[in-house]
């Protein structure tokens, strides 16, 4: 459903009214759960005596999980941005400790009547085959006994962001957010950087011990989900759980030997040429971020406004109809971008499903890094306009591997406009060199994370002593194997913890790897030609989840590939673009 007309798209990115409910009530809002049941029950008992019937039936479906859906939303991005305020904590933990217990039976309910419907022959198998295979996956691994734990998961993850929101260090006098701390990274006064770097850990440390107890709850929790659903372990569960129907396990493993066979090497390299371009006799954590040439960090904006203006303006350099989706997000308030103490960590898109306009979350500090990071977001966000009127709800949220494709290759197609932030031509450079290098940092670091958890959920009993040692292992194999880290070894232990999604999405994070591929290969086929190249990344967004994932890789003109000779090739073409700057 890529835009037809220049109408059309200007639809797409402009319309903020949602579209008119024809299930539930106009107006309807989530209050409880006994104002919620009786849709259910509604939908759950609703005779269906044709294959229309039936569609209709799922469509009716679908926009009630929307209304949910975008409730939940709320309450999450509120909390998030202020996870100090007691009520915005508690409201988003009402709806997860009092109504989405209850969807969950009612939901599987739902799906058996599907499965079990005799006309489920007579749907569109183009437009429903890849939501029927995830209805049927989903009950295969529903247990009832499940409900409580997940509940109980739900309420222990949000232990983390309270905890790592809350982390403040004081330098220099004032009291700042780790985020801002880290900035100071990216100094050329190397006293600066490691001062911020120890205040950084040190502060880190300070909840290192509850941080690997709740971790440690949450493994048991997870655990048990797994044995309820017959599965060895939650690895083998998550698997199921995340619909990952395109590769196993294994090919993660062979993806981590690519990874270091082919990327860290070329790291390896780069961290070499560092240390002899900053003159230094040995490289130390805190000398990773600064430019070498020796000049002030980039500062390519001031304010989250400045920010946002200057990204608009980049977007409608591509293509006036991505200015126009940043443009409806303002209009319609939807973006929280600077850091500021109490907000939780990291930064996010939202879907908001019954709507169709998201929100973006970030913790901006005047940084490269914050610039790469809301165009990241703004490619999420492009995804959700472009997928907002299909017809299914789950028809708008893909799988991470090909969300994540959306926002990777925003980064690096965007970078022809990147004179919007930095219109002195050498920082220019300094800046697309920079993060072309985090390009290929992104693979030992995911591998990293990655082969950490398979270790941790196939170890489930092991104890804290036995993954920190594992961890080190793990981390030493990957990154930073030309950095003396001497008298710091008892902060690399916990170097993990940084890591939300640890916590709270577990196992979503090997998609960034292979995102980050198709991204480069993306973004190849768009400097070739930029027009054909970013209507082919539109087009296969434009799919949302109604194709399997080699499919809308496929329609974007790039394969869903991370062999060792694909991953060389591309790492390659990085590399020597790289070069040429």
């Amino acid at each position: 459903m890529i835009p037809t007309s220049a109408t059309t798209a200007a639809d797409l990115a402009t319309n903020t009214q949602r579209p008119p409910r024809q299930y539930l009530p106009e107006s309807f809002t989530v209050t409880d759960w006994a104002a919620i049941e009786p849709y259910f029950i509604e939908l759950r008992d609703r005779a269906i005596g044709s294959g229309q019937e039936l569609e209709r039936w799922l469509l009716d479906r679908s926009e009630l999980e929307s209304v949910l859906s975008e409730d939940l939303a709320w309450r999450y991005i509120r909390m998030t941005c202020d996870t100090q305020e007691q009520a915005r904590a508690e409201a988003f933990q009402y709806f997860v400790s009092e109504i989405e217990p209850h969807v969950a039976p009612y939901d599987h309910a739902l799906n058996e009547k599907l499965i079990a419907s005799p006309y489920l022959p007579d749907l569109d198998p183009a437009q429903y085959r890849v939501f029927i295979r995830s209805v049927r996956q989903a009950l295969e691994i529903y247990r009832s006994e499940n409900i409580p734990l997940k509940t109980e998961t739900s309420t222990k993850q949000q232990q983390y962001a309270a905890t790592v929101g809350a982390m403040t260090v004081t330098l220099d006098g004032e009291e700042i957010t780790l985020p801002r701390a880290a900035d100071r990274l990216k100094k050329t006064d190397r006293a600066v950087r490691e001062e911020a770097w120890r205040a950084i850990q040190a502060r880190r440390l300070q909840d290192a011990k509850p941080l690997d107890a709740l971790f440690t709850e949450l493994i048991g929790l997870r655990h048990s989900m797994a044995l309820n659903a017959g599965f060895a372990n939650f690895r083998d569960y998550m698997f199921a759980a995340l619909g990952r129907f395109d590769y196993t396990p294994q090919d993660c493993f062979d993806f981590h030997q690519a990874i270091r066979e082919t990327v860290v090497p070329l790291i390896d390299d780069i961290d070499l040429e560092r240390r002899q371009d900053l003159n230094l006799p040995e490289l130390r954590p805190w000398d990773l971020d600064v430019d070498v040439s020796g000049k002030a960090p980039l500062r390519p904006f001031e304010t989250g406004a400045e920010l946002l203006e200057k990204t608009i303006t980049v977007f409608q350099n591509l293509d006036p109809f991505l200015g126009d989706c940043l443009r409806t997000m303002r209009q319609m308030g939807h973006l929280d971008l600077e850091s500021r103490k109490g907000k939780a960590p990291g930064g996010y898109n939202y879907p908001l499903d019954e709507t169709g306009v998201p929100f973006i979350f970030m913790n901006a500090t005047s940084s490269l890094r914050d610039v790469v990071t809301m165009l990241h977001e703004g490619g999420h966000a492009v995804h959700s306009f472009l997928t907002r009127r299909l017809p299914l709800s789950a028809d708008k949220h893909p799988p991470s591997e090909v969300a994540e494709l959306a926002s990777m290759s925003m980064e690096l197609m965007s970078m022809d406009q990147w004179d919007v932030f930095f219109t002195d031509p050498d920082e220019l450079r300094r800046a697309k060199k920079t993060h072309l290098e985090s390009v290929l940092e992104t693979f030992p670091w995911v591998a990293t994370i990655d082969k950490f958890q398979h270790w941790v959920y196939e170890h489930p009993q092991h104890t804290e002593e036995e993954r920190h040692q594992r961890w080190t292992e793990i981390f030493d194999e990957f990154n930073q194997r030309t950095v003396s880290w001497k008298g710091l070894e008892n902060f690399k232990p916990y170097l993990w913890q940084k890591q939300l999604h640890l916590y709270e999405v577990p196992f979503y994070y090997i998609e960034y790897a292979m995102a980050q591929l198709g991204a480069i290969a993306v973004w190849r086929n768009y400097r070739q030609n930029p027009q054909e190249g970013l209507e082919a990344y539109k087009r296969a967004l434009a799919l949302g989840y109604t194709a399997p994932i080699g499919e809308i890789y496929a329609a974007a003109g790039i394969r869903f590939d991370f062999s060792t000779t694909y991953l060389r090739t591309l790492a390659d073409f990085v590399h020597d673009e790289m070069t040429r700057l």
